[in-house]
């Protein structure tokens, strides 16, 4: 049945191998929501692809969904859905608000997820996959963020990856002022960590970009110098720097491991702290393999971001009460809303067999009939008309639809009258 449904995965329920097969670029996303609606396995779509989750919010059939998802990754369906969770319509809207809030990511409360959730939805909307059903869910999802952020804690003590990103650093060297760091890509990733790095003052920053004018950017950004070049300069530069932490859209690795042992050798035995933020990776994972190189991803920083998760844990049962009570609120909203056309009809209904009772009696008076005799003419025939299709409904199908005569009690009171 067509309705309001998720389907996802994120890194609760796979790991990054598999989470990195079913990314959506930055760069693809227009193209393949778009593509998504087009192919009519859904009426509406939002898609939300970020480093932990790949999730596709749509309007139509589970079934139809994940077959477009597994032919748009060149996948068989049975490799991705012992991954996948699928959500009927009441547990997408409890989805979306939970995810929109920072209670379904790696760092509880992190808001950085809010910012990814309306960039998807503005995508959707410039592609036109954005209609009446997915938009009103989109708008209530982003009014109970602010809500939960303005009245709970929950976003308070938490540690985001880009703080998690220097402990890591620090558990490998002894003080991050004397270490030259070097970032992959110039995205909002980039730019967060690049920031907790310069609070520290490293000896040496630089930002290497496919486009030099955004890495420029990001680095006068900085509150400490960094020089910003273009990503062509990586294989001559790589060597000289202590930290390498990468985070770009490129769907094939960056930083292979051939290149990055040449590094090393160069480097004479001095380690490498290497941090992939991307999905797909940037770094290949054989680079864990070699001598000096310590290698993280974002999977390997779960126990990090997991600090402080106790003081916050108070907070989130208190914002998890709250999206509960604003799920309801948003259902029956939902529920009364449709009945809107219902009613219309039934409305238009009793308005023809007025018109229609009406035009006859006019037709009687111009012809000389006593009023009296008009009116009494004209309210038996429009109770006729008003009561005909429920009689015929109730000795029809009132056997086989006990619930009909409830109904009809409860819709003319007639328990009450008796």
């Amino acid at each position: 049945m067509t309705q309001l449904t998720a389907i996802g995965l994120n890194h609760q329920t796979a790991p990054l191998s598999i989470r990195e097969r079913l990314a959506f670029a930055a760069a693809v996303l227009p193209e393949a929501v778009a593509q998504l609606v087009h192919s009519r396995a859904a009426k509406e779509a939002v898609i939300l692809s970020t480093c932990n989750r790949t999730e596709l919010y749509c309007v139509g059939e589970h079934e139809a969904i994940i077959g477009w998802l597994a032919q748009y990754h060149r996948l068989q369906r049975h490799e991705i859905a012992p991954y996948l969770y699928l959500l009927d319509a009441p547990a997408t809207v409890r989805h979306a608000f939970r995810v929109a809030c920072g209670l379904d990511s790696m760092v509880l409360g992190e808001p950085q997820i809010l910012g990814q959730l309306k960039d998807a939805v503005r995508v959707a909307q410039e592609q036109n996959t954005l209609h009446s059903e997915l938009n009103a869910l989109f708008q209530k999802t982003f009014a109970i963020a602010k809500e939960v952020r303005t009245h709970t804690a929950v976003g308070e003590n938490s540690v985001s990856m880009a703080a998690a990103s220097v402990k890591m650093a620090e558990q490998i060297f002894p003080s991050v002022s004397k270490l030259k760091v070097l970032f992959i890509g110039a995205g909002e990733m980039i730019e967060l960590v690049a920031t907790y790095f310069a609070a520290k003052a490293p000896q040496r920053i630089t930002v290497l970009n496919r486009t030099l004018a955004r890495a420029e950017q990001l680095c006068a950004g900085l509150s400490v110098p960094a020089d910003a070049r273009l990503l062509t300069d990586l294989p001559q530069v790589l060597h000289e720097y202590d930290v390498v932490v990468s985070s770009t859209a490129s769907p094939l690795p960056i930083v292979g491991k051939g290149l990055l042992e040449s590094a090393l050798k160069q480097r004479r035995g001095m380690p490498m702290f290497l941090l992939d933020l991307a999905v797909p990776r940037d770094i290949e994972a054989e680079v864990a393999d070699l001598d000096d190189a310590y290698l993280y991803t974002v999977d390997d920083m779960m126990a990090i971001v997991q600090t402080g998760k106790e003081a916050r844990a108070k907070a989130a049962e208190e914002a998890e009460q709250l999206v509960g009570n604003k799920v309801n609120e948003f259902l029956n909203w939902q529920q009364s809303r449709q009945a809107v056309p219902l009613i219309r009809a039934l409305r238009d209904e009793g308005e023809r067999a007025r018109m229609q009772v009406l035009e006859n009696a006019m037709k009687h008076l111009a012809k000389g009939m006593p009023p009296e005799a008009v009116l009494e003419r004209l309210s038996v025939q429009l109770t006729n008309k008003l009561l005909h299709a429920p009689t015929r409904t109730l000795n029809k199908d009132s056997q086989a639809h006990p619930d009909l005569a409830d109904a009809i009690n409860r819709i003319y009171h007639l328990d009450d009258q008796r």
